[in-house]
């Protein structure tokens, strides 16, 4: 793996994660919360997502080969997916979870899955693990995808701060350009799964 495709992994999978989307999310949920109680909840979820993402990665080729299901048909059912999460955020459709109990138990879930982690980054983690197969280019894609989810750490981390920085409203356009970002990638991903059944 080239720095080139090190680096582009990183960015795919940053977008992939909808980092603005989750964000907005996460400053719905803590804007009351005090800074301590909020560290930790950004700190739970970025740990409860690197290590789902690894599981997936590391454990997708072999759900590729338990269901016998082909790379293109998989390639096309993960960018639809994403399309549908790119068309939401697009739309700003965003659902504020709702704290019944402690805000730390929604850590896992909702927040780290299926909001984070949903449907379509998901089917491109488990695409990512059937398209790199030496042990060398897994781990240096692993290494990415740290750092992507690492990143979306630090935006919660600081996310008081990104309000005062940007405002509700920079939020929110970014979220807007995240989903058009993300909506290119799904096509992609669509049209390269297409091409490759139909040769």
């Amino acid at each position: 793996m080239t720095l080139a495709t090190f680096f582009a992994t990183y960015v795919k999978f940053f977008f992939i994660l909808t980092p603005f989307f989750i964000t907005s999310v996460f400053i719905a949920l803590t804007e009351d919360e005090p800074k301590t109680v909020r560290h930790q909840l950004a700190g739970r979820i970025t740990l409860s997502v690197a290590i789902i993402s690894l599981v997936l990665l590391w454990a997708g080729k072999t759900i590729f080969d338990t269901l016998s299901i082909t790379v293109d048909a998989f390639r096309i059912g993960a960018g639809a997916l994403l399309f549908r999460s790119a068309l939401s955020l697009v739309e700003g459709t965003i659902q504020v979870p709702n704290a019944k109990g402690k805000l730390i138990d929604l850590a896992v879930v909702p927040l780290s899955i299926p909001m984070t982690l949903g449907p379509g980054s998901v089917g491109a983690l488990v695409l990512m693990s059937s398209e790199t197969e030496s042990l060398a280019t897994k781990g240096l894609t692993s290494l990415a995808i740290l750092l992507s989810i690492f990143t979306l750490g630090i935006l919660l981390y600081l996310s008081a701060h990104l309000v005062q920085w940007v405002g509700r409203n920079g939020i929110s356009m970014l979220s807007k350009i995240t989903g058009l970002v993300l909506s290119a990638l799904s096509s992609q991903m669509i049209f390269t799964g297409v091409a490759h059944f139909l040769k």
